[in-house]
């Protein structure tokens, strides 16, 4: 069993983000997520926010967040846990 890690990944979606691709990437990668919270058109800007706390490899993690960041409109940062568990 590989290592793993703790960490937050934020995920900024402009207007032309497809959310149900970002819905369904979140879905595939439900085994790493132990909580996420979503705040849609923040500021009524159109723009939404969704943080997501993972437990998972960094392969697991680094694929999650390859997945999302390469959706158009999508912006992701991830920040982990230095020690492995």
């Amino acid at each position: 069993m590989s290592e793993s890690r703790i960490g937050v990944v934020g995920i900024v979606i402009e207007p032309e983000g497809n959310i149900l691709r970002i819905n369904e990437i979140l879905h595939n990668h439900s085994s790493i997520i132990v909580g996420r919270m979503g705040l849609p058109n923040v500021g009524n800007r159109e723009i939404s926010v969704i943080s997501v706390v993972v437990d998972g490899s960094t392969d697991d993690i680094g694929s999650f967040t390859g997945r999302l960041g390469a959706i158009n409109g999508v912006n992701v940062k991830s920040a982990l846990s230095k020690k492995s568990y």
